[in-house]
């Protein structure tokens, strides 16, 4: 069972982020809820406590339910009150020009101006969120703000120690299986000499030693590792200020057996000197398995 429980409230102005701080919290660790009906909390917390499982949450609550408005600051004012969770109130805000400029540009309709002038519907959501907002512990104006520069304040206030928001992902694959659709990075080692050719390494991968051994021990393989991953290095910083949480590295050979595999092996484990770092193998052992239904 869950101790503590740490929650943060996002609320704020319709347009200003709500959005983005979402994808934020989900990067920083936290289990999402998008505009849950107040009326569902009492069940949702039994089943966070029987859990154990889920240390923080993020929840986003906007003025699509303005039918439960009462409720949600009736919801706030029992939290307070309760040992179990510790809340805070993040609110986003902007001036109602920029507010008005983000509606004309995306062509949403406010949500309290369906049928009326945008300004009406901004003018009456600002009057309701004024207890909200004096209340909140953190207010964020994102009038001058990109995504990127919310996403950096947010992270600056929220980020705790133990969650990293950044980290790679190397890939190895074979060009043969087709490319993989969720990399940011491609390389193709195909130029290098093939331990394919090689009778006894013919059926083992770029993870036994003597394969390894055979596809680094090149000195063209050598030299391009060098300069490849020097490149790799400069860029990652130039991500990570961009706001991205992850990079997906894929290196490949033709079948992503044995050159592919060395490779995303070395880079994977030169880069987790200082990252967060997966590695994976898609192709790997799929000629095994083709061979051993054959």
């Amino acid at each position: 069972m869950t101790e503590t429980l740490d929650l943060v409230v996002i609320t704020g102005m319709s347009g200003a982020g709500k959005t983005v701080a979402m994808q934020s919290f989900e990067d920083l660790g936290y289990f999402c809820v998008d505009n849950m009906p107040p009326a569902l909390l009492p069940k949702f917390w039994e089943l966070v406590k029987e859990s154990g499982k889920i240390s923080k949450i993020a929840l986003v609550i906007d003025l699509r339910s303005h039918a439960f408005y009462d409720q949600i600051l009736d919801m706030l004012a029992s939290l307070d009150n309760t040992a179990f969770v510790t809340t805070k109130i993040l609110f986003l805000d902007a001036t109602d020009a920029e507010l008005v400029s983000r509606y004309k540009e995306t062509r949403r309709s406010h949500p309290l101006a369906m049928e009326g002038r945008l300004m009406d519907g901004i003018k009456k959501e600002r009057a309701l969120l004024t207890e909200l907002r004096n209340r909140a512990q953190v207010v964020i104006d994102t009038t001058n703000l990109s995504p990127r520069q919310l996403r950096e304040k947010l992270f600056v206030n929220f980020k705790t120690s133990d969650h990293p928001t950044f980290h790679i992902e190397v890939m190895s694959f074979g060009f043969k299986y087709g490319l993989p659709i969720d990399a940011d990075i491609v390389m193709d080692v195909r130029f290098l000499p093939n331990p394919y050719y090689v009778p006894e390494f013919r059926d083992q991968t770029g993870q036994t030693p003597a394969v390894y051994d055979y596809v680094m021990g090149k000195p063209e393989a050598e030299d391009f590792y060098q300069q490849f991953y020097g490149l790799l290095k400069t860029i990652m910083p130039q991500y990570q200020r961009e706001g991205k949480s992850s990079v997906t590295i894929a290196i490949g050979c033709t079948g992503g057996q044995h050159r592919s595999v060395a490779f995303a092996d070395r880079i994977g484990k030169a880069f987790a000197q200082d990252y967060p770092v997966d590695i994976t193998h898609r192709d790997m052992n799929k000629r095994k398995a083709t061979v051993n239904r054959s």
